[in-house]
């Protein structure tokens, strides 16, 4: 089985600060860099955890082989695409005290997908099509990510889809309609609120399997709501353990549900090996599987 991932790959410098901001002065901090962005992320922990996967993003050129790299270490077909006019997409996180994020995005040569870099080829010997939201949040994304979701309608291919940011989300009825009839969806619980109008997390994953058969809404160290049309919603707690960095922990539960998924097992078992590579996740520095 063959998953094709089209989205963003981003360098990102994650902050931990030793203490409280120091209000116009210098605060002692911890300073990493690694490669991530959330369908990057994703690609590289579905690759670690055994499936076969192709990934598609654009990079400023000067990091093509680099990310290149990282990717293909984990066992992932990076089919990158190099911006000579755009460098790499940066995302500066800063941690609090207990791993929670503040995320300050420049989405870089990322904005700049379009047609040419996504022919409908991609799709051939594809047996799911992920859609990481991250790839419609621009109008040359929309060009680009929509024809080859037709296709993989055409050819009956399974669809899945992580609406992956809140704020970037557009209108809801639009961003439904795009991605209507995917097999999974993988909200957060920010994200399904924008899509339902929901608080309620069990409320708001029951309302979303009104436009996909299976929900699976991630609420942290809460775990995660499964909904499955014409089920009643079931919680699943976290595995909660030592929290590093939550960095990339979505999107390690989105890749852990879909490996376990794609092998057969059913949504609620798969949940289960989702939140346990979240688990991993947590306790790793950076968005990516440790190596």
């Amino acid at each position: 089985m063959t998953v094709l991932i089209v989205g963003d790959v981003i360098d990102d410098i994650v902050v931990q600060p030793s203490s409280p901001m120091i209000v116009d002065s210098d605060t002692l901090s911890r300073i990493t860099r690694s490669p991530g962005g959330s369908a990057a992320n994703q690609a590289a922990w579905l690759a670690s955890l055994g499936a076969s996967v192709r990934f598609v993003g654009r990079v400023g050129r000067a990091d093509l082989e680099r990310h290149r790299a990282a990717l293909a270490a984990f066992g992932a077909e990076p089919l990158l695409l190099p911006d000579d006019e755009t460098p790499t997409g940066t995302i500066v996180i800063v941690l609090g005290q207990h791993g929670e994020r503040n995320m300050y995005t420049d989405r870089g040569a990322n904005a700049r997908l379009d047609v040419a870099d996504l022919p409908l080829s991609l799709l051939d010997g594809v047996d799911l099509l992920h859609v990481n939201g991250y790839a419609l949040f621009s109008h040359l994304g929309q060009q680009a990510m929509l024809p080859l979701i037709d296709e993989s309608r055409r050819r009956d291919i399974q669809l899945t889809v992580d609406p992956c940011s809140a704020a970037f989300l557009p209108a809801a009825k639009r961003f439904l309609g795009w991605t209507a009839g995917a097999a999974i969806c993988f909200p957060n619980l920010d994200e399904a609120m924008v899509l339902t109008g929901c608080a309620d997390a069990d409320a708001a994953a029951q309302s979303l399997t009104a436009h996909y058969p299976v929900v699976v809404l991630k609420l942290g160290a809460a775990g995660v709501v499964v909904a499955q049309r014409g089920e009643p919603p079931v919680r699943l707690p976290a595995h909660l353990g030592v929290v590093r960095d939550t960095t990339g922990a979505g999107d390690a539960l989105c890749a852990g549900f879909l490996a376990a998924w794609l092998r057969g097992v059913d949504p609620i078992e798969a949940a289960g090996a989702g939140l346990r590579a979240a688990a991993v996740a947590i306790s790793t520095a950076g968005g990516r599987p440790p190596a």
